[in-house]
């Protein structure tokens, strides 16, 4: 889509979910190419169950990105974000690092001084985006091997894990 194309840049609300923005965030994940699509009811348990963890970026009327992302249980300093994805026609609005600032929002809250995610190798906008959380932040970013390609029951390329932190200090 050319910028010509492109909808005029509008205020963008972001805001927590609820269980009516599942269907929204599932044809998200299913045209915005790059996912792994879920089944439509994951989202909409997603939005449900972790909706304080989780965000979603309107345009008016119009859902044109989310985050969905938990607290990790074995690890509750750390919040793991599990997708990301912006509307294509949206794109290069940096809507996806402003969603990722409130997810920051959201962990300062909760007491979470890290944010994981995974990433393919080849996935440079995600691993962009992070990077530009973690400078914001002033914190490290580390990346290692997380899940090898062998693990996958379909040709699914490896996941590196994105560890960023410590996040906040003091209160």
């Amino acid at each position: 889509m050319s910028r010509a194309e492109r909808p005029p840049q509008t205020q963008i609300l972001i805001e927590n979910p609820s269980a009516g923005d599942g269907p929204a965030l599932w044809r998200l994940a299913r045209d915005g190419g790059g996912l792994d699509l879920n089944s439509p009811y994951t989202y909409l348990m997603w939005c449900r169950d972790f909706s304080a963890t989780s965000v979603v970026a309107r345009a008016g009327a119009d859902t044109v990105g989310f985050i969905t992302g938990y607290r990790r249980p074995d690890a509750d300093d750390t919040l793991f974000v599990w997708q990301v994805a912006v509307d294509p026609a949206y794109r290069g609005q940096r809507i996806g690092v402003t969603m990722l600032m409130s997810i920051g929002d959201v962990m300062k809250r909760l007491g979470c001084q890290y944010m994981e995610a995974t990433v393919t190798p080849d996935n440079e906008a995600s691993a962009a985006m992070f990077a530009s959380f973690a400078r914001a932040h002033g914190a490290p970013l580390a990346r290692s091997e997380c899940f090898d390609s062998s693990l996958f029951p379909e040709n699914h390329q490896p996941e590196d894990l994105i560890r960023i932190g410590p996040l906040y200090h003091g209160g």
